[in-house]
């Protein structure tokens, strides 16, 4: 059974940084993981993205802000992956998800249940 779960959500004041950080589990290999967010009353907006091969995708929003990145050794049925968030501002506050895509043996996405962000003025 595939799992998805996000970490690291938290309050923080304007200009600080975050990191939150996703581990998915039971699942050997996967195309793709990203991170999302929602902020109340507005869609899911696609934030980044990191392929199999380590390419990395960036909405243009948190281009140059937003870093995506494997954590640690990812291996077997588990990957890590993080997202280091700098200089929020108040609307960066969200709900984070993250997903997990994997092609085999056919496309199927795996979404976590989300971490809250809060940023402060």
């Amino acid at each position: 059974q595939v799992q998805v779960a996000e970490s690291g959500g938290g309050l923080v004041q304007a200009g600080e940084s975050l990191r939150v950080t996703c581990t998915a589990s039971g699942i050997s290999h996967f195309y793709t993981m990203g991170w999302y967010r929602q902020a109340p009353g507005k869609q899911r907006d696609y934030l980044a993205s990191i392929f199999i091969d380590n390419d990395t995708d960036y909405a243009d929003s948190v281009k140059g802000r937003f870093t995506i990145s494997r954590d640690g050794a990812n291996h077997g049925t588990k990957h890590t992956i993080a997202l280091q968030m700098n200089d929020l501002s108040p609307e960066d506050t969200a709900v984070y998800y993250c997903n997990l895509v994997t092609t085999i043996p056919s496309r199927q996405t795996f979404w976590g249940q989300g971490t809250q962000v809060t940023v402060s003025s």
